[in-house]
């Protein structure tokens, strides 16, 4: 016998095999089966509350409901496409177990704020998650900031050596990048966090629904203000996978420079053997697989992104079937994010650090060049002769394989007669760095300032968290 649709009652024909299979999302969606019993709970004390049930009616329905639920965490969903979603499933489980007093259960509600709600309930709780993973990858980077805070490496631009700056100063970078992510989600959460049901299909319920009393039950701050807009509205997933995006794509900055430092030609990190792997060929390699794949899940995310705005872009009010695909885009974001952040913090807090590879790096490469300019000008000559000058010791260093150091005084003030006695223990590393005194400079005095500032916030973050 086939199972009629709760929706056949205008149709002649069953459903097509080949349409359940093309249609249904229970393959995926079956994961918000706990949010829609809970939003189930809530709407049924909200048809007590309007006079639709009886208290007795209304507590046999949260009892099926709650054994639904219990059953659904025993044994799964079967994937079964007739059942179209995870509504319907769990709303057919309902009746079975209690008989037709389940169906009184969809009074005044449609599948379409149904939806809207369990997504909203979801990445309510996905968003604190991810906010506490964030907070580990930054402790991760503190921990390795504070465990080396006089190490000095060459600070890059277009991937040329530049400038010394320390280790701590470029951990602290990405402690800043990260907590920008944690403040989107957060500030994402806002919108999220706003109750659409009781908006029924698109025009509101005939039914006297309280919302406010079915917020206060969700633990929603806030109600949709008009019908249309809630049950059409996929803003707030938008904003969770932008958040999701910018955050997979500083996980994947993070992960080029990994990658770059474990090799032999930079050699500035040790990855650990229990997060890297090796090669089926050749026994000598230590393969950075971990912050690769990091890295090539970012575009995964950032596609997660595209894929559900252009399903959005052309879509007149309100619900349409394309929305069915904000759920697939929307987890697989999550998952991809989650199982990211969780990998890179144990990798962090394991790497080797090699300050010796660093600071040779950085005592070659002519990484005093602009210090040496800053020289002259504080002796009085004009930066842009000054830069011309530098500009000139630079390219006969580059001739001869000499560090700006190696000249002799006499070689310098062949260049210019401004070059005193003190330039040598101007252009030591360590005073080149702490001359950066500027706030949110490379100085030592500052980043030891700056890590206890992010120290604290971070403390703060996860208190409130």
């Amino acid at each position: 016998m086939v199972e009629k649709k709760p929706w056949s009652g205008r149709f002649e024909a069953p459903t097509d095999r080949r349409v359940e299979d093309f249609t249904a999302s229970l393959a995926f969606d079956r994961r918000l089966a706990r949010y829609d019993i809970e939003g189930s709970i809530a709407w049924a004390r909200g048809l007590q509350k309007a006079g639709v049930l009886t208290p007795e009616e209304t507590e046999k329905i949260v009892r099926g409901l709650e054994e639904v639920g219990r059953e659904i965490e025993r044994e799964g969903v079967p994937d079964d496409p007739s059942f179209e979603d995870i509504h319907m499933y769990v709303e057919r489980r309902l009746i079975e177990r209690i008989g037709t007093l389940g169906g009184k259960l969809h009074t005044g509600r449609s599948r379409n704020d149904q939806v809207a709600l369990d997504l909203r309930l979801y990445l309510r709780a996905e968003i604190g998650a991810l906010r506490r993973l964030l907070h580990g990858v930054q402790e991760a980077l503190l921990t390795l900031a504070e465990a080396h805070p006089e190490a000095i490496l060459p600070g890059y631009t277009h991937l040329q050596r530049a400038q010394p700056i320390l280790f701590a100063h470029h951990c602290l970078a990405y402690v800043e990048m990260f907590e920008r992510d944690a403040a989107r989600l957060t500030d994402c959460l806002g919108r999220v966090d706003v109750l659409p049901l009781g908006s029924g299909a698109l025009a509101g319920t005939t039914f006297a629904v309280d919302r406010e009393y079915l917020a206060h039950l969700l633990n929603f701050p806030a109600v949709s203000r008009n019908s249309l807009d809630a049950v059409a509205d996929r803003d707030f997933a938008l904003e969770f996978l932008a958040a999701a995006a910018v955050t997979m794509v500083h996980v994947s900055r993070l992960a080029e420079e990994i990658t770059l430092w474990a090799s032999s030609e930079f050699g500035f990190v040790e990855l650990p053997d229990a997060f890297a792997t090796g090669s089926s060929m050749m026994p000598q390699k230590k393969n950075p697989d971990v912050a690769e794949l990091a890295r090539g899940k970012a575009g995964r995310v950032v596609g997660d992104l595209v894929a559900l705005l252009v399903a959005l872009k052309g879509l007149p009010l309100a619900y349409n079937r394309d929305m069915q695909e904000d759920k697939e885009r929307v987890f697989d974001a999550a998952d991809t994010l989650a199982a990211t952040l969780a990998v890179l913090a144990p990798l962090l807090t394991g790497m080797q650090v090699r300050t010796d590879r660093m600071r040779a790096a950085a005592e070659e490469g002519l990484l005093d060049a602009t210090d040496l300019a800053d020289y002259l000008v504080a002796k009085g000559l004009p930066f842009r002769q000054a830069h011309e000058v530098v500009g000139q010791i630079a390219k006969r260093c580059l001739a001869e394989k000499k560090r700006i150091a190696e000249l002799p005084l006499e070689a310098l003030r062949a260049f210019s007669p401004y070059f005193g006695e003190d330039v040598h223990s101007f252009l030591r590393l360590e005073a080149c760095v702490d001359r950066r005194l500027s706030p949110g400079g490379t100085a030592r005095a500052r980043v030891r300032e700056a890590l206890a500032e992010a120290r604290a916030r971070l403390r703060a973050a996860r208190k409130g968290a």
